[in-house]
């Protein structure tokens, strides 16, 4: 890896969300929400561009208003509800590499439904993928459930039983395995990597453990709701 690497950030950001209609534009705190992912993205010192993936104009047009790049459209068979974004990851990375004869040395991928990350987040996943070791890092939570302990699976008989289950079983969530969600905060990859696997654990991944009060991911007006409530008491989104 050189000693200053060519970082990269994306944000990825279809027109269409069933869950929240307009939600990668809805605003949030003053801004369309995307705007924050932008804000994050661009406070990272590191990062040498910030390049927005979108099948929709006006998304495009809002995300360079908000200081990002939009230099193309993405096609619509990758912007439908079952198209795997990795493959809009790689449609991104091409793209560079047509336009700059080489792929970036690192991919960040910056998601616009977290709004209350930090920068530093996103700092802390590229330092750990540049100590080495690793294609991917991905962002972690402590997970409200443990399969160990308080999550069932139903038999076709009707009874239950844990999801995992244990020869003696597990009387306290404190004697389980740490168990963790991951979370939308950021990833940072190795390109070549995203081009040649199939998906995030086909290769080597270490993980960066949020707060749970930063790690919202917004899907549903609940979602959304929780997030500005949040933010409203003492959980910081400028970032600076």
């Amino acid at each position: 890896m050189n000693k200053f690497p060519n970082i990269v950030a994306f944000i990825f950001a279809r027109g269409g969300s069933k869950g929240l209609p307009g939600k990668n534009i809805r605003p949030f705190n003053g801004k369309p929400l995307i705007a924050w992912a932008i804000q994050h993205a661009k406070l990272v010192e590191r990062v040498n561009r910030v390049i927005v993936s979108t099948d929709c104009q006006n998304i495009a047009d809002i995300a360079v208003e908000h200081g990002a790049e939009a230099p193309f459209l993405r096609p619509k068979e990758l912007a439908t509800d079952l198209a795997p974004e990795w493959l809009s990851w790689r449609h991104a990375l091409e793209f560079v590499r047509e336009e700059s004869g080489a792929y970036p040395d690192v991919m960040v991928t910056v998601p616009v439904t977290a709004p209350l990350r930090l920068p530093e987040d996103i700092n802390k996943c590229i330092d750990v993928y540049l100590e080495g070791k690793c294609d991917m890092v991905i962002t972690v939570s402590d997970a409200k459930k443990n399969p160990y302990f308080n999550m069932v699976t139903q038999s076709s008989n009707g009874l239950v039983d844990l999801v995992i289950p244990t020869k003696y079983g597990i009387s306290r969530r404190q004697d389980a395995p740490a168990i963790f969600d991951i979370t939308t905060v950021a990833y940072v990859a190795d390109p070549h990597f995203v081009m040649t696997r199939d998906h995030v654990f086909s290769g080597k991944v270490k993980a960066v453990k949020i707060p749970a009060q930063r790690a919202i991911d917004i899907d549903t007006k609940i979602d959304f709701d929780f997030a500005l409530f949040l933010s409203g008491n003492g959980v910081n989104i400028e970032g600076s």
